[in-house]
């Protein structure tokens, strides 16, 4: 049963439509990001949703109660944006404790509670510094913290993490993830990192152009993409178009090699469609049980640490593949005349 619902949500600035006929039912406890590239309406969809933008059209209810009438404060929303603002003249207890002050929770009860997310966080002897005092990991716990004190319905995270340097978020967003699973509280999470969406969430909604083009689990979004835009937006992909020989069976022509996909396509003989490969799905190389075989030159060899990413031209264009590096075994040289591998049920049939 969902727990935060949005319906047939629509939000126009004059005559542009950022955000058209999004739909999403969020369970109790579930961490659910909105992923996609600046101006795709995600960060939108979250700021009608704490209440900062009005809705145009449609619904949003918490818990069967419908809050699109209500002003932000009225709504029972922690909110932790990508800059940290922490009042600079309240300490770090302060800072925590401004919700509980606002709602009129007794001294010794906030005081209680703030010592509580301080612990949560990590910085319980922290409490009388002052923002500036602490490093931007520390600044955007406290923000955390913040967000939680009043123990809120719903979370919503904006880019929380863009603000930060590499290592810090990777720790940062585990540290979020857990305390989110321990409180059991709802969580949406704005993100265009597909990195953090793919390792913190229970389910991503990629959008594109103020839709959601496709709902699923991390597994899913990853392996099994609906769309060439979802195709080409999460992870590295390799995508070839395609000559469908028989629909029935899922017979394919890639660049005059035959694919037997072993799926049915609703699509005409003959159609052209589109089709995608993860590099990891692809050997160098003949391997046992790979039944599609495509000839090529290696283009270029990028050496990444324990990976080796190498390209590869062939007659219908290029092919990105990874391999693990092994000292023993050197990758083949620019130019080098190689054949590839695959499976014909790892192929992914785009739909446009």
């Amino acid at each position: 049963m969902s727990f935060l619902k949005l319906s047939h949500l629509e939000k126009s600035f004059g005559p542009n439509r950022v955000v058209k006929d999004f739909n999403l039912d969020v369970a109790k406890g579930e961490f659910v990001s909105l992923l996609g590239p600046s101006g795709c309406g995600k960060t939108t969809v979250l700021r009608m949703v704490a209440g900062f933008e009005s809705v145009t059209s449609g619904g949003i209810s918490i818990d069967g109660q419908d809050v699109v009438g209500q002003r932000p404060n009225q709504r029972n929303i922690g909110m932790v944006f990508q800059a940290y603002a922490l009042f600079p003249n309240l300490t770090v207890a302060q800072n925590v404790g401004f919700g509980l002050r606002v709602k009129g929770v007794a001294h010794d009860a906030a005081s209680a509670r703030v010592h509580e997310m301080l612990t949560l966080i990590g910085l319980p002897d922290l409490g009388n510094r002052y923002p500036f005092q602490l490093s931007g990991g520390q600044q955007q716990r406290v923000a955390l913290a913040r967000a939680l004190a009043p123990s809120p319905q719903v979370l919503l995270l904006d880019e929380p993490l863009s603000a930060l340097d590499a290592k810090i978020r990777v720790s940062l967003r585990t540290e979020i993830r857990e305390i989110q699973k321990e409180l059991g509280i709802t969580t949406i999470f704005v993100t265009h990192d597909q990195e953090e969406a793919l390792s913190m969430s229970d389910r991503i909604v990629v959008m594109h152009k103020g839709i959601a083009d496709q709902v699923g689990t991390p597994f899913d979004i990853y392996n099994r993409p609906t769309t060439r835009f979802v195709a080409g937006f999460v992870g590295t992909l390799n995508q070839f178009d395609a000559t469908l020989i028989d629909p029935t069976n899922g017979s394919v022509e890639i660049a005059g090699t035959k694919v037997a996909l072993a799926r049915t396509i609703n699509a005409r003989e003959g159609a052209k469609i589109g089709l995608a490969l993860r590099p990891e799905a692809i050997h160098l190389g003949r391997a046992a049980g790979r039944d599609v075989v495509l000839p090529g030159n290696i283009r270029d060899v990028h050496f990444m640490g324990s990976v080796i990413r190498i390209t590869v031209n062939f007659a219908g264009g290029q092919i990105s593949l990874d391999t693990f590096n092994r000292p023993s075994a050197p990758p083949p040289e620019r130019g080098a005349a190689v054949v590839l591998s695959a499976n014909a049920t790892d192929f992914i049939v785009l739909s446009d």
